[in-house]
């Protein structure tokens, strides 16, 4: 084979190179000599509720729109709940932060369920309003919140502090019914609401 035979095959291979190289960047992929492997998509919890739940729920008479906080993903998320209170009623804090804090007790829906929904508040605990010289929307609860988990004390704290049974600052005056359990307000901070396993709900004893 001659010396200009060989350079001209190594230029057909050259511009064959060329070609193919052209060709793969023309369909938008780009060549890699490094194996990639591809697992399994990553799981995604939604963790978003819709109207279409309620509808029905909110169309019967004596329910009034409210929101409650639900644990999704170790977070505290905004749900819309349809709850059975009369029109006086809801303009009570007490009566309110019971009607709450038995939709907080109840069992996601289904819907809510399939998004990852859950409620660390347990039970059937009972709230009444202030006694002594307790401020005027002070609330008492049957389950002191001292003994509460941190998942249920956080959703009762930013559940009460978007209704009626706050205060006007939004904070919550909260405590047990038992004669040796103090009274402390507590704020539902964005803090909170993020990390409300690691985070303990901001307080102040007030008596």
């Amino acid at each position: 084979m001659t010396a200009r035979t060989r350079t001209r095959r190594l230029l057909a291979r050259g511009a064959l190179a060329a070609l193919l190289a052209a060709g793969v960047a023309g369909c938008g992929i780009r060549a890699t000599e490094v194996p990639t492997e591809f697992g399994p998509a990553p799981s995604r919890v939604p963790c978003v509720s819709t109207a279409a739940d309620i509808t029905t729920t909110r169309a019967q008479t004596g329910t009034v729109p409210q929101e409650i906080f639900l644990v999704c993903g170790s977070q505290l998320v905004r749900v819309d709940r349809a709850v059975r209170l009369s029109d006086s009623a809801a303009q009570d804090p007490v009566q309110v932060a019971q009607a709450l804090l038995a939709e907080l007790g109840e069992p996601p829906t289904e819907a809510e369920d399939q998004a990852g929904f859950t409620s660390d508040v347990k039970g059937h605990p009972k709230v009444t309003g202030p006694r002594g010289d307790d401020p005027s929307r002070a609330l008492r609860i049957s389950t002191p919140p001292e003994r509460m988990s941190p998942y249920e004390l956080a959703q009762i704290v930013c559940t009460f502090a978007q209704s009626v049974a706050a205060e006007r600052d939004d904070s919550v005056l909260l405590g047990g019914t038992g004669q040796d359990s103090p009274l402390r307000r507590y704020e539902c901070t964005e803090e909170l609401r993020a990390r409300p396993g690691t985070v303990p709900a901001p307080a102040e004893t007030v008596r």
